[in-house]
C-alpha cells in the first residue's frame, strides 16, 4: 500500500501546482509503460485526455510566465486545482473502502490546497517585488518540480513520503508568513497608489 498511498499523494500534491502538466505525464508514463496506474485512472491514457491534457499544460505553461497574469490565473484555479487533487487521490485507491476513499480524497485536496497556496503566495510575493525574480525561472522551477515528485513517487515512494512530509512541515510554518507578506505588499500598494488617484480626481474636477 506504501506505492499506491506515495502515488495519490504524489498526483495530489503535484495537481496543486500543475494540474494539466499532472495529467498529461500520468495518462503518458501509464501509455508508455513506464508506471502501472491502478484501473480508475486509466482513462488519463486515453488518446483524447492525454491531448486535452497536453493543450491546457501549454496554455499553462505560456500564462505561469507572465506577471499578473500568472497570480490571475492561480487565483481562477483556487477552485478548479484543489477539487482535482482530492478526486485523482481517491481514484488512486480504487476499490478500497469508502472511508479510507474518503480520508484519501480529504488528504489529496490538502496536499493540492498546500502546493497550490504555496505556489500562489511565493508567485503573488515576487510579483509584488520592487526586483522581481524572473517569472519564468520560478515557473519553470515549479514545472521541474512537478516532474521529479512524480518520478519520485512511482519509483522512490519511501524517499518522495518522506519529502512530501518535510514540504508539509515547512509549508506549515511558511504560509502564515508568506500570506501576511502578499497582504502587507498590497496594503503598501494601495498607499502609493491612493495619494495620486485622489491628485488626479482632484485636478479633473478643478
Amino acid at each position: 500500500m506504501i506505492e499506491t498511498f506515495a502515488l495519490a499523494a504524489g498526483l495530489a500534491w503535484a495537481a496543486g501546482l500543475r494540474l494539466y502538466l499532472t495529467v498529461f505525464l500520468a495518462g503518458l508514463f501509464q501509455r508508455l509503460g513506464i508506471v502501472d496506474l491502478p484501473g480508475s485512472l486509466h482513462v488519463l491514457a486515453s488518446s483524447w485526455v492525454i491531448g486535452i491534457a497536453a493543450a491546457l499544460a501549454i496554455v499553462e505553461f505560456c500564462a505561469d510566465k507572465i506577471p499578473a497574469l500568472d497570480s490571475l490565473w492561480d487565483a481562477v484555479h483556487t477552485l478548479i486545482r484543489i477539487p482535482s487533487g482530492a478526486v485523482i487521490a481517491a481514484a488512486a485507491l480504487g476499490h478500497a473502502s469508502p472511508g479510507l476513499v474518503l480520508s484519501t480524497a480529504l488528504a489529496g485536496a490538502t496536499l493540492a490546497g498546500t502546493a497550490h497556496l504555496t505556489k500562489a503566495a511565493t508567485r503573488a510575493l515576487i510579483n509584488l517585488s520592487p526586483a522581481p525574480v524572473s517569472n519564468v525561472f520560478a515557473s519553470a522551477t515549479e514545472d521541474g518540480l512537478v516532474l521529479a515528485g512524480l518520478t519520485l513517487a512511482a519509483f522512490m515512494p519511501v524517499a518522495f513520503l518522506a519529502l512530501l512530509l518535510a514540504f508539509l512541515s515547512v509549508a506549515a510554518w511558511v504560509l502564515p508568513r508568506l500570506w501576511r507578506g502578499v497582504r502587507g505588499g498590497w496594503q503598501g500598494m494601495a498607499t502609493k497608489m491612493l495619494p495620486r488617484v485622489v491628485g488626479r480626481l482632484e485636478s479633473e474636477v478643478e
